[in-house]
């Protein structure tokens, strides 16, 4: 149960019901922040099932899903091809920049453009974004900047407290979750 509300600064709904494309970034947001390397070289991350099925949930409602994160790991493309997400942009170095060549080739204008970070190579992309969300346990400065800052840190489910925010606010959360709560006699 979580007994933390996540903190909405006022403006957030009406910046959320406008997003089209929906970015995050991948360590500290969908994982934990850890890398595990082994003595091989292989790396490992965790990521919360709840918010790979929240991207699917986005995509479900239209709303373009991308990755865009400055480190370069197999496990975030083998993440990515199970969701389905075809946006994937990695060894960003500078990520305003590759964040707007992705606007540009989806048609899609700062204001339509959501982006989740934690730390400061993001506050940027962050600032530029039309919806800015961060997990609660990013660092002080993005979350003095973002418009939500999730209740959940980042790795447990962060993503997908915002991805319903986002599917609330333009009225796809309706639609893209009835089926869990209808119900159904066998």
């Amino acid at each position: 149960m979580n007994v933390n509300a996540p903190m909405i600064r006022s403006g957030a709904d009406d910046k959320a019901a406008r997003i089209r494309l929906f970015l995050t970034d991948v360590d500290g947001v969908l994982t934990d922040g850890g890398i595990i390397l082994s003595s091989d070289g292989v790396e490992t991350k965790r990521f919360h099932v709840r918010d790979g099925h929240g991207m699917k949930m986005l995509d479900r409602a239209g709303i373009r899903v991308g990755i865009l994160t400055g480190r370069t790991s197999d496990v975030v493309e083998i993440r990515a091809r199970e969701l389905g997400i075809h946006i994937v942009r990695q060894g960003a170095k500078d990520k305003l920049a590759v964040w707007t060549e992705i606007l540009k080739e989806q048609g899609v204008s700062p204001e339509e453009a959501a982006y989740v970070g934690d730390d400061i190579v993001d506050l940027p992309v962050l600032r530029a974004a039309g919806f800015s969300a961060a997990p609660c346990d990013a660092e002080q400065y993005v979350l003095d900047t973002v418009d939500f800052i999730s209740s959940r840190p980042g790795g447990m489910g962060a993503v997908r407290e915002i991805i319903e925010f986002i599917l609330k606010a333009n009225g796809s959360w309706r639609p893209v979750s009835k089926k869990y709560f209808e119900e159904k006699v066998l």
